[in-house]
């Protein structure tokens, strides 16, 4: 049953018509509000896992080290990636650095070397430390133990 209402003008409306444009504004004030969420979303920052190294490999050959990082890390791209790692002295010294120079998104992990490496004589162990061009250095080091 429809009833009719008698308008400002003198015409009659149906409260059918009213009821249509409340929805309409409740509709478009739950698209607001839906839209407002996902731009808050996507807006945010992703956290990401740290680089975590997996593996450490060293030879040495003369009196130069080589030294095999593998890094696992979920590289997004150019933003943000696994950018390098450096070899520390018991003391905290950095003894090398291995900078890398683009992200490995399909490659996971990853294992690359720093070559001819110099460790002064008597160190009987080395630590290893990754970074990533978002986030910065890690907090924990990987320690791995030298046999001259």
């Amino acid at each position: 049953m429809r009833k009719s209402l008698l308008s400002e003008e003198g015409t009659h409306r149906s409260d059918c018509t009213s009821d249509v444009s409340g929805d309409i504004v409740r509709l478009m004030k739950n698209l607001i509000t839906s839209l407002s969420v996902i731009v808050c979303l996507s807006s945010a920052p992703v956290l990401a896992e740290e680089p975590e190294i997996t593996n450490v490999s060293v030879n040495k050959l003369g009196m130069f080290w080589s030294v095999h990082v593998t890094i696992k890390h979920p590289d997004f791209g150019w933003d943000h990636y696994a950018d390098g790692w450096e070899v520390l002295d018991s003391d905290g010294n950095v003894l090398g650095y291995r900078e890398l120079m683009h992200p490995h998104v399909n490659e996971q992990p990853f294992t690359r070397a720093l070559n001819n490496l110099v460790i002064p004589d008597g160190t009987r162990e080395i630590f290893i430390r990754a970074r990533c061009n978002e986030d910065g250095w890690v907090s924990e080091t990987f320690r791995v133990a030298l046999n001259p």
